[in-house]
């Protein structure tokens, strides 16, 4: 067993080899990084200075177009992970749906292009991981792309962590504190692509230890989340991850984190069934299961959402 998270490289995403490293990944740790992903080396640059350039505008000015109840998708300084308020600063960007509509910086006209384009590299390369990933269960590559197309309810995070005057870092695995840029937590939704800047932050936790995740310039990093823990049947497991703060320097991160539409329902997948291996989830609705984890992120309202309350009986 690796000490340190796979690497793979994705170039030839159809090979049984790389769908084996794959595999291996989700099997042991919910997490790999990806090179050779084809994401244009130029579209992350841009993204990255208009990310820097957003943060760095003055508070007020980013509370212009601050998220609400309403709208999900906007500025936020005030996010909990597991009713633990974390040490960041966000702004999330989703396609417009219905009365929802995305919010952009008025001073910064670069913003919205860098931010759209990046989003649509990430969906399609997130949907060509799930391929691999679903393929690795059994079924046809395609099997759950129509959980996805048309309709999905996938959305990019910009994250800020700023300075920490006093950063934590607690052994404890399940330990939310103050002092955290990120606290533990699973992704609830079924892939996430992650691309870091140079400073490292990101742990996973592993074999009951906190592993660090080396940023690396020509790599994304992927992890599984709850939804396809519970396709898998519990064959891969989404892993607890947080993210550290440090007193001397700032970090920039963005997630896309890959979602279904609203109105799917997703279980145990058929081939991961049988007699000695019987379906440990009931079938969970995404828009139910979202709005609950998202009622504990947006403000301490309610028990905080996991897969392990749909258990079957």
């Amino acid at each position: 067993m690796s000490t340190t998270i796979p690497v793979i490289d994705i170039a030839d995403l159809d090979s049984a080899a790389t769908r084996e490293a794959i595999h291996a990944a989700c099997r042991d740790w919910g997490f790999f990084q990806v090179t050779h992903h084809g994401i244009d080396e130029g579209m992350i640059a841009s993204l990255k200075r208009q990310m820097h350039a957003f943060f760095a505008q003055p508070l007020d000015v980013k509370r212009e177009i601050v998220r609400t109840a309403n709208n999900p998708w906007g500025f936020y300084d005030r996010e909990q992970t597991r009713r633990t308020k974390d040490w960041k600063e966000i702004y999330d960007y989703g396609p417009p749906s219905g009365v929802i509509e995305p919010q952009w910086p008025a001073r910064l006209p670069r913003f919205q292009p860098a931010i759209r384009a990046f989003y649509d590299a990430c969906d399609a390369l997130a949907l060509r991981l799930l391929g691999a990933v679903t393929m690795n269960l059994g079924m046809p590559a395609s099997t759950l792309h129509a959980y996805f197309r048309p309709a999905h309810t996938s959305f990019l995070r910009l994250n800020y962590y700023p300075r920490c005057p006093l950063p934590a870092r607690p052994l404890d695995p399940g330990a939310a504190t103050t002092g955290l840029g990120v606290n533990p937590h699973t992704d609830s939704g079924a892939l996430t692509l992650l691309l870091q800047d140079e400073q490292p932050g990101l742990e996973v936790l592993h074999d009951g230890d906190w592993r660090l995740v080396e940023p690396r310039a020509d790599a994304l990093v992927v992890n599984i989340g709850d939804i396809v823990q519970v396709w898998s049947n519990d064959r891969y497991c989404a892993a607890l991850h947080r993210g550290l703060t440090s007193a001397d320097a700032e970090r920039f991160s963005a997630p896309f984190f890959f979602n279904p539409a609203y109105s799917v329902e997703y279980a145990p997948l058929p081939t991961t069934i049988d007699a000695r291996h019987p379906a440990r989830y009931r079938p969970i609705n995404w828009a139910e299961f979202r709005a609950r984890r998202a009622a504990g992120d947006y403000a301490d309202q309610g028990e905080y959402a996991q897969i392990s309350q749909y258990h079957a009986r």
